[in-house]
């Protein structure tokens, strides 16, 4: 079965088993550790919180990655992936005509999940789901067709990575707040799509050691390219390289066996880095159950939601003694408060990307609108000449107080006016934090407003249900069928057929 251009892995994966010292010997370290929970997690491990959490993260990156086939920088990388052929193909989101050998295919829905930061966030601070689910979904088809993948097997595949993710992330004090020298996914994304790969190949343990291993190697892109078009190839990239390295794996490609365990290893990527075993699997206890995930109204830098929520609701008490109207003339300075993040203090924003990484657009911006949209970030709205005079009365403070952690950042909203008068709000949890979840229905409706850009009603309609429903379903390839764009009724026939 070919996965890539250039290599092939076997049909079925045969569970070496390993017993005696040789099996002692093999999981005294961390690394081995890390292999033997990701060979022996199984479906009966997942609490239904996990199931529910996981299917809203896997409704939501779908419908967030449809919605980013219609950018820039997804129909770039779009067309370079036409170069690669294979007799092996997966589906590319939102296209019926078009499909990629499943590298390609996961780095090409990879970038469109994180095209426009819409994709949900964790704590400590990465995007879990962007870099995982494109790489399973385009393994799954890989598979050939008696040896069927089921949606139960996609779930365990997806909440290995999570999982793996959120452990490493917790091996340092410097991971839990927001980044300032590496792209958290193109970390432990990387390492986490691999896991999941592993897991959906069935790879056993020593493969698994060599998968990490080998992800590691491709693992890290500095932070410089946050909002830029570079950014979103991160999550697509970690999506890919985790896959690739889970297929290199698979044929015996071999790596340094104590890769998590060393500081030249998992250790250069964090200063602080402190390694430790995971919950023994008689009684694993995963990281979803206890830290659930941040899912964003609109697409931009977590950080920013606060400050929106504060901005709209400094606007509120404005407009209430100024007719409904903004008094734009009255306005003297707007002081923002918000924890010191480099690369989302940025005055002056010149494109979409910069606009979605800047405490100061975003507070102009609910300030003027009272609310925040994907239609927020277009060109027109970017550069009109009220947002512009507004930010030049911006300023932003870092109170010694306000760390930056998405766990317990704030925002402060303070409008000056001309007279004297102050008007503030102040934003502790946005609406969509993991201490604010969005309700059932407010997902739904971002999910059919993102996915209805380029699929029609009836594949929108099919795809929530797959999903909800997805432990119940034996054969995952319907929910790549709807991710085409396919009827309810050409997907009843070809499974039919098959």
């Amino acid at each position: 079965m070919i996965v890539g251009q250039n290599y092939r892995i076997p049909r079925f994966m045969a569970v070496r088993l390993l017993t005696g010292s040789r099996s002692s010997h093999l999981f005294q370290t961390v690394t081995g550790n890390f292999a033997n929970v990701i060979h022996g997690l199984n479906a009966n491990h997942l609490t239904d919180q996990v199931i529910q959490r996981s299917k809203r993260m896997i409704l939501d990156t779908l419908g967030v990655g449809l919605l980013g086939t219609s950018t820039e920088v997804y129909h770039k990388v779009k067309q370079y992936s036409k170069i690669y052929s294979s007799d092996i193909s997966s589906t590319i989101w939102g296209h019926l005509d078009f499909r990629l050998p499943p590298l390609y295919a996961a780095f090409v829905n990879g970038v469109a999940v994180h095209s426009m930061d819409f994709d949900d966030t964790w704590h400590p601070a990465t995007h879990p789901s962007g870099a995982v689910l494109p790489a399973v979904i385009a393994l799954s088809e890989a598979f050939p067709q008696k040896k069927k993948i089921s949606g139960l097997d996609l779930l365990l595949a997806f909440n290995v990575g999570i999982e793996v993710q959120g452990r490493l992330l917790r091996f340092s004090n410097e991971a839990r707040n927001i980044p300032k020298r590496f792209h958290p996914p193109t970390v432990v994304g990387t390492i986490g799509s691999a896991a999941a790969c592993a897991k959906l190949l069935a790879l056993d343990q020593v493969k698994c050691k060599n998968t990490l291993a080998i992800a590691a190697s491709y693992a890290g892109a500095p932070l410089a390219n946050a909002a830029t078009q570079t950014k979103p190839l991160h999550i697509g990239n970690a999506a890919k390289h985790g896959l690739e390295a889970a297929c290199l794996a698979s044929q015996d490609l071999q790596g340094n066996k104590q890769i998590l365990d060393m500081e030249s290893g998992m250790g250069a990527f964090y200063t602080d880095y402190s390694p430790q075993s995971l919950p023994t699997l008689q009684s694993y206890a995963w990281l979803l159950d206890q830290q659930d995930v941040a899912i964003k109204r609109f697409p931009a830098h977590l950080g920013t939601h606060w400050v929106a929520d504060a901005a709209s609701a400094v606007r509120r008490k404005l407009i209430e003694s100024s007719d409904n109207l903004l008094p734009l003339d009255k306005i003297e300075k707007v002081i923002v408060k918000v924890p010191e993040v480099k690369y989302v203090n940025r005055p002056n924003p010149n494109s979409e990307h910069e606009a979605r990484h800047s405490f100061q657009f975003v507070a102009c911006s609910a300030l003027l609108d009272g609310s925040m949209s994907v239609q927020s970030f277009a060109s027109e709205n970017i550069h009109r000449p009220a947002l512009r005079e507004l930010l030049c009365k911006m300023q932003l403070e870092h109170p010694a107080d306000n760390k930056p952690s998405f766990e317990s950042l704030y925002c402060e909203v303070t409008v000056v006016l001309q007279d004297g008068n102050t008007i503030s709000d102040r934003c502790d949890t946005f609406y969509g934090h993991w201490r604010k979840p969005l309700k059932k229905e407010d997902l739904e409706k971002k999910f059919q407003s993102n996915a209805s850009e380029v699929l029609p009603a009836e594949a929108t309609e099919g795809i929530i249900e797959t999903v909800y429903n997805l432990e119940k379903v034996k054969d995952c390839s319907i929910l790549s069928m709807f991710l085409s764009g396919q009827s309810a009724r050409a997907v009843s026939e070809k499974l039919r057929l098959l």
